[in-house]
């Protein structure tokens, strides 16, 4: 997506922690850590006391598939809640097993030394059986900082002060990696759209995005210890994978650009990272890769169109980013660059720094 960020704060104060003066109209929050200390090593959320689940006979193959496996539902979300938990991202945690979540399965074989079948062998069929897929949240009054009028066009959004949630059941869903549509599922009986602090949701287990954890920066300060890790960029299967020394560390998948302006191929590097940044909303630059003076300055915020991670490259105008639309990863086109799910950019982010190389096929 060619756009430009516009400036919101000094630079950060540490190394993890995004201490930064909020924006306008931005929720105040403590500092803390903004993301997980490491991509690889993630853990479920401890939010409440969690449900358990039968452990099901899994399918187990030692032979590469001609064709995707059939799964049934039940293996279908143990295998999402156990990928997302490793930090390879499926998409959105539901009951649809896709092509995104099939290229996860066969990069955590890959990365753990397995051959990449891309279906559940035994060592994989032990650690499914002993997941806990959900658990519960419960909304505190201090989400309701996040929800907010939500505006479609971008004159109207150059008027908001920030791009909130449109709903207390989209927070909660993205917070958790799910869309409205399962969520409401795990919620039957309940009506979601009229969630108030102190109710209580049942949610899938994985590592929570913490949006509240997040500050405002423009440029965050280089981390030395992240130059090791190095970005890969497959345009063809629609993922992003974080390797250190050539091993897979992580693997989310994408929206990498459109025929029209499709991602530039090649090895860059990054020269910026940002987080909850403005997004120079200018349609010229959008379909024609060449700024124009008609343009509007939309807010930060998780519907920002960028949404709340911006992780520019050498490449001018192409970047890695979020979204304001979770549920079009890998399904839809985006403007040359790089599009992630809030969640999945938030990993990234942590695992990369200035100067690590991003190379794109």
């Amino acid at each position: 997506m060619h756009h430009a960020l516009r400036p919101l704060a000094p630079l950060l104060v540490g190394v993890i922690v995004l201490y930064i003066p909020r924006a306008p109209g931005l929720p105040t929050q403590s500092p803390q850590p903004a993301v997980t200390p490491r991509v690889g090593l993630v853990s479920p959320s401890n939010q409440a006391a969690p449900t358990p689940s039968p452990s099901p006979t899994l399918p187990v193959s030692s032979t590469t598939p001609s064709t995707p496996p059939a799964l049934d539902r039940d293996t279908i979300i143990r295998l999402k809640i156990f990928l997302d938990q490793h930090s390879f991202g499926p998409g959105e945690i539901t009951d649809h097993w896709d092509d995104l979540s099939a290229n996860a399965l066969r990069l955590y074989q890959t990365a753990n030394g397995r051959e990449a079948t891309g279906k559940i062998d035994s060592e994989l069929q032990q650690g499914l059986g002993s997941l806990t897929l959900y658990t519960n949240y419960q909304i505190k009054p201090d989400d309701l900082a996040w929800v907010g009028k939500s505006p479609q066009k971008p004159a109207e959004q150059a008027k908001r002060k920030f791009m909130p949630y449109p709903s207390l059941a989209d927070f909660v869903a993205e917070r958790f990696h799910t869309s409205l549509s399962f969520l409401a599922h795990l919620n039957r009986g309940k009506n979601l759209s009229k969630l108030h602090p102190g109710d209580s949701v049942q949610v899938p287990n994985v590592p929570p995005f913490d949006i509240a954890n997040l500050k405002v920066a423009d440029d965050i300060p280089p981390r030395p210890e992240m130059k090791t890790h190095s970005v890969g960029i497959d345009t063809k299967n629609k993922v992003i994978t974080v390797m250190e020394g050539g091993n897979i560390m992580a693997a989310f998948p994408i929206t990498p650009g459109s025929k029209e302006l499709p991602a530039p191929v090649g090895t860059w590097q990054i020269v910026k990272i940002a987080t909850l940044p403005w997004f120079r909303w200018d349609k010229a630059m959008l379909l024609h890769g060449k700024r124009s003076s008609n343009f509007h300055s939309i807010p930060p915020g998780p519907r920002n169109e960028v949404g709340v991670v911006w992780i520019g490259l050498n490449k001018k105008g192409i970047g890695i980013h979020g979204t304001n639309n979770p549920g079009s990863i890998g399904r839809s086109a985006s403007h040359g660059c790089i599009r992630l799910t809030n969640w999945d950019a938030i990993r990234v982010l942590n695992a990369v720094t200035q100067g690590v190389s991003v190379k794109i096929n």
